[in-house]
């Protein structure tokens, strides 16, 4: 027994790192952090969304921050369909269906347009391939101001000016650059060897990119969907310039009712035209959001 306490004895205790506190000075700077940046983009979320449910009697109070006492929808009714955009008062619902014909062939042609390039960028590397990546990369650096008169020549020359096919090509030709680098990115995070079997098996350009490289794409396509959703639907300047009178998009319309100045200035429904607007990204960030992180984790924009 003796001898069982001297082993007892000589052997080391264990010694538990002390618990770190859950209140130091780093932890309360970050969720200092974090609180002030959602209330940055919340409080004028809330005081949109209450002021468009307000009657004009409570918003000539000046209280912008106080719930609505008789809250109303007639707002949002006179914004989708009757609100004034100049001489005319047929609401936001002709620049949505604008921006949803303009939105729906841009991104499509854009993702896949960028995507083959990006493949023949990553695998196949035709001669010339880094020259072409480095004029692509560089047009994204480029302003888009400095752009529109050669393009409004460029498309005028064609016949396209003041087109939907107009507007659909330029969304094109500005999205081509991001979606190259995303989609060259991507592809370059993938094993070589899948592409080495398949050239093996006796796949050519296409059914590789259509069998292979595709369906493994998912995960890059919902980001590039996302990304140029919001950008296309976002538009203001490239759908005033060349969209025509005819297919003006939700931006340029929420504008026209905003600045229409004859009359009463109804806030609430300027309020509500904007939500309107910004409906669609909107929805596609809270539904897609934890594919938006996934894309990215798995080598969206890796390089």
């Amino acid at each position: 027994m003796k001898r069982d306490i001297d082993i007892a004895v000589q052997m080391p205790t264990v010694r538990t790192a002390p618990r770190k506190p859950w209140f130091t000075p780093a932890r309360i700077g970050i969720y200092a952090f974090l609180l002030m940046a959602a209330l940055f983009f919340l409080v004028p979320l809330y005081v949109m969304l209450v002021t468009s449910v307000k009657p004009m009697a409570e918003i000539r109070l000046g209280n912008i921050f106080a719930l609505p006492m008789a809250p109303t929808l007639a707002p949002w009714h006179t914004a989708w369909q009757a609100a004034c955009t100049g001489l005319e008062c047929e609401g936001i619902r002709g620049g949505f269906w604008n921006s949803v014909k303009i939105t729906v062939p841009s991104v499509f042609l854009s993702i896949v347009i960028g995507a083959v390039n990006g493949y023949a960028l990553s695998f196949w590397r035709p001669r010339g391939s880094g020259l072409l990546f480095g004029v692509l990369m560089m047009g994204a650096f480029i302003p888009g101001q400095v752009m529109l008169y050669p393009l409004v020549r460029a498309l005028a020359a064609v016949e396209l000016y003041s087109s939907l096919p107009g507007i659909v090509v330029v969304h094109v030709i500005f999205g081509m650059p991001m979606m190259t680098l995303l989609f060259r990115n991507y592809y370059a995070s993938l094993p070589q060897e899948l592409f080495k079997a398949a050239r093996i098996d006796g796949g050519g350009f296409w059914r590789i990119f259509f069998e292979l490289m595709l369906p493994m794409s998912k995960p890059v396509i919902v980001v590039a969907v996302i990304m140029q959703v919001t950008n296309i639907w976002n538009d203001f300047l490239l759908g005033l310039v060349f969209a025509g009178s005819d297919n003006l998009p939700m931006t340029v319309q929420l504008n026209n009712i905003i600045n229409t100045t004859t009359g009463e200035r109804l806030y609430n429904v300027n309020m509500a035209a904007t939500i309107l607007t910004s409906l669609v990204p909107l929805a596609l960030y809270f539904f897609s959001g934890r594919w938006f992180v996934r894309g990215i984790a798995n080598g969206a924009v890796k390089g």
